[in-house]
């Protein structure tokens, strides 16, 4: 039974309408809309005023009543951080020890996640609660005795001792996050790897590691930027010669004025890093939970 003409376009105009009024109800409504908006800008307040503050010309910076508009931006509070202090070398502190910290976490958290993963026994479920244990302490009872370690070795006040108890502070993490990402991947795949001649280590090397690129660079980053931020392993395991951005930042606080706008000005050069990281860590993390795993 064939359809007319006039039932065909009646039929295609119904099908459009329908299309049209289903389009906007997956539309977030205004009041939605503003309400994030308001929400966002909450959130953004205090970095907001910090930038505000940072740009200000000193003798109005902290006024009280504060001024809000009626002044001439200025980044002397900037040129004065890099010419006056030695931020650039806190900068390049901060920057290895996150590198360092996050490269010996992957080096030794693939290997130990890749086989936690292929190899469920008791003993790979009490290691991975002995991590998580070991994760959850408070940090102070972890980082003293590594104050104390640092002392003995003589290794105190390096990016060399900060960066090792970092990795040991973050590994746990590491483990577990690579653990789910190897979780995924079918073992039929090593299966076939072995049919073909691959030893276990063949395995991580030529099929896990490919298969695992979004998951290990999300770690990466979530690592990097652990270490990057973190403020008591360093003020406690560093004295002056290695002392990170988080630190100094810290010892700028209480001090004169100049100086106050000196340490937002570190903050917003601290910020600005981890929140580009942070995109590109949401973006790898999202491909990491699709693509980390292969799909029949």
């Amino acid at each position: 039974m064939s359809l007319t003409t006039t039932e065909i376009s009646s039929g295609s105009a119904l099908s459009a309408s329908d299309l049209q009024r289903a389009r906007r109800r997956r539309r977030p409504p205004v009041v939605t809309g503003m309400l994030l908006g308001l929400l966002c800008l909450l959130f953004l307040s205090p970095f907001i005023w910090m930038t505000m503050s940072v740009t200000k010309p000193t003798d109005i910076a902290f006024r009280n009543p504060p001024v809000l508009w009626d002044y001439e931006p200025s980044l002397q509070a900037f040129v004065d951080l890099w010419e006056t202090t030695y931020f650039a070398d806190y900068l390049v502190n901060t920057l290895v020890v996150a590198v360092v910290s996050t490269l010996i976490a992957l080096v030794i958290g693939i290997p130990a996640a890749y086989a936690l993963s292929r190899f469920p026994s008791y003993i790979s479920a009490l290691l991975l609660v002995i991590a998580l244990v070991f994760r959850s302490l408070p940090r102070f009872a972890v980082v003293l005795p590594m104050y104390d370690i640092s002392r003995a070795l003589g290794i105190y006040d390096t990016t060399f001792a900060l960066a090792i108890a970092l990795v040991a502070i973050n590994q746990p993490f590491t483990i577990w996050l690579l653990r789910n990402f190897f979780a995924e991947i079918p073992k039929e795949l090593d299966e076939a790897a072995m049919i073909d001649g691959c030893t276990r280590i063949g395995i991580l090397r030529r099929v896990m590691i490919p298969l695992m690129g979004p998951g290990i660079v999300t770690a990466g980053i979530f690592v990097f930027l652990f270490a990057f931020q973190e403020y008591l392993t360093a003020v406690v395991l560093t004295d002056s010669s290695s002392k990170t951005v988080p630190v100094f930042i810290a010892t700028q606080l209480g001090q004169n004025l100049p100086m106050l706008q000196q340490a937002g000005a570190a903050s917003i050069l601290l910020t600005f890093p981890v929140v580009i990281i942070a995109f590109v860590a949401q973006k790898y993390l999202v491909a990491g939970l699709s693509d980390g795993s292969v799909k029949g």
